[in-house]
């Protein structure tokens, strides 16, 4: 795994102000990264262009940098930028930063907006846009906080077909059968490769609530029952999920095997949050039904699963995922209008589930199982399950270790 990381985070006093701002939850994945033989690479896009600390604090403003005494510094920012970025590059693996918040070089969504007011608005620092030309993952250090497992705040792993096995690893604490999650359909039977209790605990060490299956549109649920599982996580303390699904892969679009969902594309005609009230607890934490959907599946989350992918040699494809009722296959028809959206994976679960979790604040992360081909020839339930079975050690590696890492 290779991080890149902003030196101010690691207690480099390289701000303006000559201070450092230390985050210890970097720190720690840092070591986590050097424990596990990864690379970290430390840059200071401000330093890196000549710009001593202390210095007066400086601004991005549209394309340009401007000090607070009105000094135009874009070049200094601009060179700083590309000397860090070719540092961040220099090895053949792709790397993934955490960058400071804010900053007019590292500012990842936000930054401020030149006018020195403590204002700001929507963009990238310098060096981030940079990164993200590139398609490099990048997050701040708030996300790495959010996503950092504790006893009270435990990572939630919602399970697909053939996937369950995983709950098997978790020391258990508690134990929740469905019946007493409020929402879940107290009629509901698990289909086959799916069990119904919920297991509060550890896997190697690290706090989980593991759900072993889940219930589905097709079965003729609503979505705002599909979705219960994730609102009793959040009711828990989850603030990090990590959604486990089958898929079929699209041909010429992805492979089969394991991927990352890098975004999706509703297609069930359903939304967990249309109808959204203070009756469900949860819910009344969504101010409006009109959610951001931008970075849905947490940029991340992804990159700690490339790395520890990389760490084990394991092939990890990403793409798109298009949410479908089933229960039935796609047609070929289909497959091609799928090809043609730009669709890599295709299933029928994950996508709802994600839109809640995004809307209750929560990071999410969707790891698929692509068992088959879209509109392949003999696909069975069964044949998921099989093809499921034969991955497992594959997915159970790589679950345990995103989970360490975190």
């Amino acid at each position: 795994m290779r991080l890149v990381v902003s030196e101010c985070l690691l207690g480099s006093p390289c701000r303006y102000d000559g201070s450092a701002k230390t985050c210890d939850e970097v720190c720690a994945l840092v070591k986590r990264v050097l424990d596990t033989g990864g690379e970290v690479v430390t840059v200071c896009p401000e330093s890196a262009g000549g710009l001593r600390a202390p210095r007066l604090p400086a601004e991005r403003r549209g394309d340009k940098v401007y000090s607070l005494d009105g000094t135009d510094v874009t070049s200094s920012f601009v060179l700083g930028a590309q000397r860090s970025l070719s540092c961040a590059m220099a090895a053949d693996e792709v790397p993934f930063a955490v960058l400071k918040s804010k900053s007019p070089s590292c500012g990842v969504g936000l930054v401020y907006d030149g006018t020195h007011t403590k204002t700001l608005v929507a963009g990238n620092g310098v060096f981030a846009q940079l990164l993200e030309e590139r398609g490099i993952p990048m997050a701040t250090e708030n996300v790495v906080r959010a996503c950092t497992p504790s006893v009270e705040h435990p990572v939630a792993v919602v399970l697909g077909s053939g996937l369950g096995h995983l709950a098997g690893l978790v020391k258990p604490v508690r134990r929740i059968p469905y019946s007493e999650i409020p929402g879940f359909p107290a009629s509901a039977r698990p289909v086959a490769g799916h069990s119904f209790e919920a297991t509060v605990g550890t896997i190697d060490t690290v706090p989980v609530v593991v759900y072993p299956g889940r219930v589905h549109l097709y079965q003729g649920y609503s979505a705002l029952e599909v979705t219960s599982l994730v609102r009793h996580a959040r009711r828990l303390g989850c603030r990090t999920i990590l959604f486990a699904c089958a898929t079929g892969a699209v041909p010429q679009a992805a492979p089969k095997g394991l991927g990352v969902i890098a975004d999706h594309i509703n297609l069930t005609g359903c939304n967990p949050l249309v109808g959204w009230s203070d009756a469900e607890p949860e819910l009344s934490l969504i101010d409006t039904g009109f959610v951001d959907m931008n970075d849905v599946y947490t940029p991340y989350l992804r990159g700690i699963a490339h790395g520890v992918a990389n760490d084990l040699g394991l092939s990890l494809s990403e793409g798109v995922l298009a949410g479908v009722l089933g229960p039935s296959s796609e047609t070929q028809a289909e497959v091609q209008a799928l090809k043609t959206l730009g669709v890599s994976y295709v299933g029928m679960s994950t996508v709802l589930e994600t839109i809640m979790a995004h809307a209750l604040g929560m990071q999410v992360l969707g790891l698929t199982l692509a068992t088959n081909y879209a509109g392949e020839v003999g696909v069975s339930h069964e044949s998921v399950l099989c093809a499921a079975a034969n991955h497992a050690e594959e997915f159970e590696s790589l679950v345990r270790g995103i989970l360490t890492m975190l």
